[in-house]
């Protein structure tokens, strides 16, 4: 049985097929900001579909969630030592403050000498708070958003799960009782819905309270439960995930999950949105992590979108300027008018030679150090970026 769980766990370790999916993850990203900026929100269910292309952002965080907590699971499953915290915090470290600080520095510096609108978050404080990753515990985020910066809320959300999961580890801990393991992630799921119900309750809660890491623990959660199921050898048909991946997409892009215009939801609409994002991106994980080889696992190991995951990190650090600049400089269009296609196509060929350099620049090869087994932070969230903040928070924000 022993044997039988480990060969199952080993033949679940995709790794470049996981690689392949962040960088689906990535476009969807770009490609809702691209929505928003050229004003295609607003066509009808159409509009509504590119919107919940937002569902990129959960999908990176079920990933990190099932790729952080799988060493611990493992370990616990296998009686060993749980995984050095030392070796932990330095590769997370590793993995994102290199490309994170330059692109942070870049930012402030181009928008020193670029007039694109307001941006309240470039001063010396919005600097500060952006280099340390403490720009959403503002009471209104808002008033510190930079403009090249807007979508890097949820990398401050991925920040504060590298932190509290060792912490976590704790799941863990003493005889292998996966049963135990998978309750306590349910009541750490939990914690999201409550969350969100005490911010729509109350006032003492800030409006940025919807941006922090319990607003979202349900999609880490969930990624940690993946993480079990794979060590215990549980599977899931491809049918079924791929069934519950598409009709999810297809239910949240209606009105049940609040209106993608406006940004205004009721609680039950929000708890609806967050639970059907949930599903999507579990589901798009399962069907690579608890599926023996299929189609959707032989397309996501793709050359192409092997090197774009491997670059998404730097990819999605990047676009908001990129995207930014397109619009107003390159292209010359006026906020919320423009081809998506276009938009989105233009600042692709924008971000990726410089996302790739950064990449090379900030991520060298060294001793114990394989880049293809990392997997990138994200990523969901202004005026333009107008192009992308306003739509962006009011989601985040829901």
């Amino acid at each position: 049985m022993e044997s039988r769980r480990l060969s199952l766990s080993r033949r679940g370790d995709r790794v470049t097929s996981l690689t392949g999916l962040r960088a689906v993850a990535a476009l969807l990203i770009v490609g809702t900001h691209a929505a928003y900026g050229t004003g295609q929100l607003s066509n009808s269910y159409l509009g509504t579909l590119y919107a919940r292309l937002e569902v990129g952002v959960p999908i990176f965080f079920v990933l990190s969630g099932f790729l952080l907590f799988r060493p611990w699971v493992r370990a616990a499953a296998d009686g060993a030592p749980p995984p050095s915290l030392r070796r932990y915090a330095f590769r997370r470290i590793r993995r994102i403050a290199p490309a994170y600080l330059v692109v942070v520095l870049l930012a402030y510096a181009v928008y020193q000498f670029r007039d694109a609108g307001p941006n309240p978050g470039h001063t010396w404080k919005g600097l500060l708070e952006h280099l340390t990753l403490t720009q959403i515990y503002e009471p209104v985020y808002f008033y510190v958003m930079h403009q090249g910066l807007t979508q890097t809320w949820s990398l401050a959300v991925e920040f504060a799960f590298y932190a509290v999961l060792p912490l976590l580890g704790v799941l863990c801990r003493g005889t292998w009782r996966p049963r135990l393991v998978l309750a306590g992630l349910g009541c750490l799921a939990a914690i999201t819905p409550a969350w969100l119900s005490l911010q729509h309750g109350t006032d003492w809660l800030p409006t940025s309270a919807g941006m922090w890491l319990p607003a979202h623990l349900l999609y880490f959660a969930g990624g940690m439960t993946l993480a079990v199921l794979q060590v215990i050898g549980a599977r899931v048909p491809p049918l079924i995930a791929g069934v519950v991946a598409v009709l999810g997409y297809l239910i949240v892009s209606t009105p049940i999950a609040g209106d993608v215009t406006t940004g205004d939801a009721a609680l039950w609409q929000t708890m609806v949105k967050v639970a059907l994002y949930a599903a999507i991106a579990c589901a798009a994980v399962a069907a690579l992590v608890l599926v023996d080889g299929n189609g959707y696992d032989r397309l996501l190991n793709s050359a192409p979108l092997v090197w774009l995951g491997e670059i998404s990190y730097e990819v999605f650090l990047l676009h908001v300027i990129a995207m930014e600049i397109v619009m107003a400089s390159v292209l010359d269009w006026p906020v919320f008018t423009g081809s998506w296609a276009v938009v989105f196509a233009v600042t692709l060929a924008m971000t990726v030679p410089p996302a790739w350099l950064l990449h090379r620049w900030t991520r060298p090869a060294c001793a114990g150090h394989r880049p293809d087994r990392e997997h990138a932070a994200v990523d969901r969230p202004r005026i333009r970026p107008r192009l992308i903040a306003s739509v962006a928070m009011g989601r985040a924000n829901a």
